[in-house]
C-alpha cells in the first residue's frame, strides 16, 4: 500500500478512534489498525520493528488533516 492508502484507511477509522482513542498515536499499516500508543516514540518503535521502512502512518488521533512534502509522497520507479 502506498502512505496516501494509509492515510484513505485511517480516515475510515476516524471516528472509531476519536472516540475510544483520543490523543493517543496511532499505527496503521496494509489499510489495519495495527495499535494505539501514549506517544510517537512507542508508535515508531513498534512500526520500525515490525515493518522496517515502511510505508506506514503514524498519527496523533483527533489531530487535524496532515500535509505532507511532496518527496514523502514520491518515490521514483527505480528505487
Amino acid at each position: 500500500m502506498t502512505l496516501m492508502q494509509e492515510m484513505d484507511a485511517y480516515d475510515h477509522m476516524r471516528a472509531s478512534l476519536e472516540t475510544e482513542h483520543l490523543g493517543k498515536w496511532d499505527l496503521v499499516h496494509d489499510g489495519k489498525l495495527i495499535g494505539t500508543y501514549d506517544n510517537f516514540q512507542d508508535a515508531a518503535d513498534d512500526a520500525n520493528r515490525r515493518f522496517g521502512r515502511g510505508p506506514y502512518l503514524i498519527r496523533k488521533i483527533g489531530e487535524g488533516p496532515m500535509t505532507l512534502p511532496a518527496s514523502v509522497l514520491y518515490r521514483p520507479a527505480y528505487a
